[in-house]
């Protein structure tokens, strides 16, 4: 097995068990009980907000779906295999970015905690979040399909921040011993902008070329 095959099937397991994860955190937040993980540091002024509520719930479950979704449009033996539904979840994954995901992201980044620095960071990942994905859209309808594999890679880098932020904050505790405000609002930075580094390194090393080519075989 190639070493580039063996990198991308231990990726697809990672998000893969990831998903599996973040699944397990998400549905004790659907009994709507404010005593749970992550609400029990809002104040009661905001979790009592409607517009907090709101975009709280909307965000916790199109962010996990997008993240399943996502995952399948880089896997070229799926995509070959199953083109109609490829394009299906495509729109989906687009569209519930567009209007669910990063709009609810930005409305719950206005309550983040840590200040200025983690409301900015939020807010921005938001921005950049539904840019990246409506330019992805955008290319695949003029059909340019490379430059559409590298924004959806750009659009995925940070759908994938929710798992960046986790890893990067076990891991700045256990290898610095970061004090809790250093760590959050690091990964809140970190989490998104080093995806995209990471990604934009890929694309300058042939990824989405190699991605295309694969597909068209």
């Amino acid at each position: 097995m190639r070493t580039s095959n063996l990198i991308q099937i231990l990726f697809l397991l990672s998000v893969a068990a990831f998903t599996l994860l973040m699944l397990t955190k998400v549905v004790p937040y659907l009994s709507f009980e404010p005593e749970i993980d992550f609400l029990t540091t809002k104040t009661d002024r905001v979790l009592t907000r409607q517009d907090f509520q709101f975009s709280f719930y909307i965000h916790i479950v199109s962010s996990l779906w997008t993240m399943c979704i996502g995952i399948t449009q880089f896997i070229p033996s799926f995509v070959k295999k199953y083109p109609n539904l490829h394009k299906t979840l495509g729109k989906i994954y687009v569209f519930s970015i567009l209007f669910l995901a990063a709009p609810s992201g930005l409305g719950l980044a206005i309550y983040a905690n840590g200040g200025l620095p983690a409301k900015v960071g939020f807010s921005l990942q938001c921005v950049v979040w539904w840019l990246t994905t409506w330019v992805a859209w955008r290319e695949i309808q003029k059909k340019r399909w490379q430059t559409h594999i590298e924004w959806m890679l750009r659009s995925y880098a940070v759908t994938l921040a929710a798992m960046s932020l986790r890893v990067g904050s076990y891991a700045m505790v256990y290898f610095f011993h970061t004090k809790p405000i250093e760590t959050y609002l690091t990964v809140t930075w970190l989490s998104w902008v080093g995806n995209l580094v990471i990604v934009e390194g890929l694309i300058y090393a042939g990824m989405s070329e190699r991605l295309l080519k694969k597909l068209q075989k």
